[in-house]
């Protein structure tokens, strides 16, 4: 959603966001005891792109024991050069490049990472790196020991056979324990995107939900269920982040399809940021609790947003799609503009209908409902619709329940905006008809980006507070999401 004609847009492209992850073996630093483990993982992400240049992330993960200094090295394969970095010190050979820590991100303990950043120049295709070498050691994959344990003879006799099971394992979760993405599932509109700092969105679900950065040395932790299908293990993130602050760097895609949340990057409005991107937010700034167990949502701030520009599966053109994110109802000012939802890949506002995003707020210029606000609104790029009318729509109320529900869905020539009480009762429907009447919007022209807390082309100055949400391949029906409330109601927000 663009601020409006008083603010002037910029016209350069932001390339979309690209991620290559490599994880390694092999030592790591100075060769440690025999019986030492060694590991890493490297993540690339071109996070924005303009004619002649490109801007990319770089994060290290030690897998393997603690190292004091790092080097990494990796080729270009397409001419391209850095031409600024920072948190590191680089040199460039060719197409080789090297990158050396600086005094205060040189340790990285066992299971600590650490980042850098860098601009660079190309004058054609911009590929990423596909080979990182950490202290001399190929990241290809797993972690070692670098000497080999003593050899086991075997056995005598072979150990006894285990039958098979007589049934397989069910695929999906039986009916009790199903979560919002599981029923989804069930209701064959998967999540295509699953975003949550406080818990895990499927039931099997044990991976990262999201990781923070802190101040004291910029090392980062990810942060996980307490076990699987549980609530985030916010005693991990205290512990790690006690007498200095952090910062929320990743919210990761559960789905499984890499569509996770970074830094903003500039676009149609540069951010406040070195770089012009926006601000991370403050790991702390939005305690909660989840039936009692302590967590933490992620507190926007005017400044503060996320995106992913380069995403997998998520609806594009006028393909169908549903969306749902628990909010702080409380939490909202009237700027532009709170968003959780598809946008534009190039950071810039590309015209009516390129964007369908769950907007939250009391901003009255392009649209609203009932009362005084605030409203849960669909920005379609260059409106916040509250109903087929372009601005007044009386069914839509001021709805600002502590823990809010609130769903936006669209398929060809058809839409909805559904919103309830996250911590009680049901699922009540705002608006359920055809696309807006005004031109542009039937057919939509979404383009695929997943936005958090800022507008389609990076205006970034509304506030709320996130603390779950989704994305779904195809329309899902009322029936499904009704069961996904219940789940966010049994979740205990409180």
């Amino acid at each position: 959603m663009k601020r409006g004609t008083v603010w002037r847009q910029a016209s350069a492209s932001v390339a979309a966001l690209a991620t290559l992850v490599l994880i390694g073996s092999g030592t790591i630093g100075t060769p440690q005891a025999s019986a030492a483990a060694a590991g890493c993982q490297v993540t690339y992400t071109v996070s924005s792109q303009w004619p002649g240049g490109f801007g990319a992330g770089v994060t290290i993960t030690n897998l393997g024991d603690p190292v004091s200094s790092w080097r990494l090295t990796w080729s270009f394969d397409a001419g391209q050069t850095v031409t600024q970095l920072w948190n590191g010190s680089y040199t460039q050979s060719g197409a080789q490049v090297a990158v050396t820590n600086v005094s205060y991100n040189g340790s990285i303990p066992t299971g600590g990472s650490t980042s850098f950043g860098f601009n660079g120049a190309a004058t054609g295709s911009n590929p990423a790196p596909t080979t990182f070498t950490l202290n001399g050691t190929t990241c290809t994959g797993g972690v070692t020991p670098t000497t080999p344990p003593p050899t086991t003879p075997p056995p005598t006799t072979p150990p006894p056979t285990t039958p098979p099971p007589t049934t397989p394992p069910p695929t999906t979760p039986p009916p009790g324990t199903r979560l919002p993405c599981d029923l989804y599932a069930v209701g064959n509109t998967p999540c295509v995107a699953a975003h949550s700092t406080t818990r895990a969105l499927y039931a099997a679900y044990t991976g990262n939900l999201y990781q923070v950065r802190r101040a004291s040395d910029n090392t980062t932790r990810n942060i996980t269920p307490l076990a699987a299908g549980g609530v985030a293990n916010a005693a991990a993130q205290d512990s790690f982040c006690a007498n200095t602050t952090c910062l929320i760097t990743i919210i990761y895609d559960q789905s499984g399809r890499g569509n996770h949340l970074t830094q903003a990057p500039p676009g149609g409005f540069p951010g406040p940021a070195p770089g012009g991107y926006d601000n991370l937010a403050n790991a702390t700034a939005a305690p909660t609790t989840l039936n009692g167990q302590k967590a933490y949502g992620v507190f926007v701030a005017p400044g503060t947003g996320y995106r992913n520009n380069t995403t997998n599966g998520i609806a594009k053109g006028d393909q169908p799609e549903g969306m749902y994110a628990i909010l702080d109802g409380t939490h909202y000012n009237g700027g532009c503009c709170f968003d959780y939802g598809n946008a534009e890949t190039n950071s810039r506002d590309n015209g009516n209908g390129t964007m369908e995003a769950i907007y939250f707020g009391n901003n009255k210029v392009w649209g609203y409902g009932a009362g005084n606000g605030p409203w849960i609104m669909a920005d379609l790029e260059n409106g916040l619709f509250s109903g087929v009318n372009q601005k007044y729509n009386a069914n839509d109320p001021s709805i600002s329940h502590r823990y809010l529900t609130a769903i936006i869905k669209g398929e060809p020539n058809h839409w909805a905006i559904r919103g309830g009480n996250a911590q009680s009762g049901s699922l009540s429907t705002f608006y359920n008809g055809v696309r807006p009447n005004v031109p542009g919007y039937n057919p939509m022209k979404k383009e695929g980006a997943i936005i958090l807390g800022i507008g389609g082309d990076n205006s970034h100055g509304a506030a709320g507070t996130f603390y779950e949400g989704v994305m779904t391949a195809g329309y899902p029906t009322d029936a499904t999401e009704n069961a996904v409330q219940a789940n966010i109601v049994a979740a205990g927000y409180r």
